[in-house]
């Protein structure tokens, strides 16, 4: 028996006006392109990367002497003692201290100056051996001499007897940055730093 027109369409509800559902896509990532990517950055910078070398302040100490007893006034005689004091001041004076009084000379008069001078007072004082480091300095950077002959001959020419030595006093004013500045600037003119402590 022959179905009637639509017979099929009106029954079960179904046919081409049927909803079709969704297919559920799969939650599954592959982390392993990543996992690649991120071995490769880790390696890329492990490779490239210069580890932190810490840095050292070098200062050089004179050698003691054999006899205590000698007398220092020639030694005296080519010092200069800084003292650092608040608001990046600075006093100075050279050779020997001698209170008021002294019968010795004149008592010692304390200049005053800042960290923007202090380079001149050291280098007009030290001349001959700040032409000398910078002569070293010359032909070390014209590969005249390696950098072991360079730091032996820096080593010797700050070592010698005339150059100015420097006696660093700090109050309780002053700052920790003015001591290592004072230090530079010590390296810098070739002066040698002999006694550092606070007063």
């Amino acid at each position: 028996m022959a179905d009637a027109p639509g017979g099929g369409d009106e029954g079960g509800g179904g046919g081409r006006h049927k909803k079709k559902r969704a297919k559920k896509g799969s939650t599954r990532i592959d982390m392993t392109p990543m996992v690649d990517l991120a071995f490769l950055l880790l390696t890329f910078f492990i490779l490239t990367t210069t580890m932190y070398k810490p840095s050292t302040l070098q200062m050089t100490f004179p050698v003691p002497d054999e006899d205590p007893t000698d007398d220092k006034k020639t030694e005296l005689s080519n010092a200069i003692t800084l003292i650092l004091t608040k608001k990046d001041q600075i006093f100075y004076y050279f050779g020997a201290f001698r209170p008021p009084g002294d019968p010795e000379g004149a008592p010692t008069e304390l200049t005053r100056t800042d960290f923007s001078k202090v380079r001149e007072i050291l280098v007009e004082r030290n001349k001959d051996v700040v032409v000398r480091l910078n002569k070293a300095a010359a032909d070390f950077n014209l590969q005249k001499i390696n950098q072991a002959q360079y730091d032996s001959l820096r080593k010797v020419i700050k070592g010698g007897q005339d150059n100015l030595k420097a006696i660093i006093k700090t109050d309780r004013d002053a700052k920790y940055r003015n001591m290592i500045d004072m230090v530079d600037e010590m390296d810098i003119t070739g002066s040698v730093p002999t006694a550092c402590w606070t007063v």
